[in-house]
């Protein structure tokens, strides 16, 4: 069995602002830590169900949170950017399962750091006709590799916005929303606990995704009238206003070509994604 986990750290255990992800945020050092803990969590469960491989893909901001040192030895770790694939870099139709650990709600929802993809820039994203964030796209192209997403962690927020993409997929709040920077916690043991449980738990059930059949269609409502102007010099890419953006494509292109509107975005804004 081969699983692969995204892992994300606004959605980690003890996290709740922005100091806590940003380096370099007084805090930030340390929820390197509780965001590694986190993933070994994830990794322990995937080996107690019997799997020969485990790819960490670091998916959050600069992408170089996660500490080598005190990562799982069995997991392999992809690190840094820019990545072609992003937040899913490295998955591939050969893995058995992916997990998402740490992920937060989309844009707009008040859940705990809130946003899609790029803090600030984003307003809205829709595929197809559906409102989503970080989690629906990921999902969407781990069911375009064939792949099922298994567990996602994160705060309440996130993980109600997953059951409503996907009600079988298994998810652990491990703190509750009180507001965009605040939650209660849940104990970081109990956290961690539920995370490999529930990991060990859903690997043991899991159900191929159906395919989505023909081309899918993102749309992308931008703060910045530049961006969406730039982003028209992409074959493909129609503006239907002056801050929103559309393009169709099979899933798997369209996360590629997303992921260069985020680098497209970042120059024109000087302002790194954020994810």
């Amino acid at each position: 069995m081969k699983v692969y986990v995204s892992a994300d750290m606004e959605g980690v255990t003890g996290v709740v602002d922005a100091e806590d992800v940003q380096p370099p945020g007084r805090d930030y050092e340390r929820s390197r830590v509780l965001m590694t803990e986190d993933v070994n969590a994830a990794v322990r469960g995937a080996y107690a169900t019997g799997a020969t491989e485990v790819l960490v893909n670091d998916a959050h901001g600069p992408m170089r949170n996660l500490l080598p040192d005190l990562l799982d030895p069995r997991a392999l770790l992809i690190k840094g950017r820019p990545k072609p694939m992003g937040m899913m870099e490295g998955l591939t139709s050969d893995h058995d399962a992916a997990i998402c650990v740490g992920f937060h709600a989309r844009a707009g929802v008040l859940g705990v750091l809130s946003h899609s993809f790029m803090g600030h820039e984003i307003e809205d994203i829709w595929l197809d006709d559906h409102l989503t964030g970080e989690i629906g796209l990921l999902h969407a192209a781990a069911a375009a590799h064939g792949v099922p997403l298994a567990v996602l962690t994160g705060d309440d927020t996130a993980c109600a916005e997953m059951k409503s993409w996907d009600p079988t997929v298994a998810t652990v709040p491990v703190k509750y929303a009180k507001d965009r920077f605040a939650a209660q916690l849940l104990p970081l043991t109990e956290a961690r606990d539920a995370i490999e449980s529930t990991t060990t738990e859903s690997l043991r059930t899991l159900t191929k995704p159906d395919p989505h059949p023909g081309p899918r269609t993102l749309t992308v409502r931008w703060q910045s009238a530049s961006v969406a102007s730039h982003l028209t010099a992409i074959p493909g890419v129609t503006r239907h206003d002056d801050r929103t953006v559309t393009l169709e494509a099979d899933m798997l292109q369209l996360y590629r070509l997303f992921n260069l509107f985020l680098r497209v975005c970042s120059a024109v804004t000087s302002n790194p994604p954020y994810c």
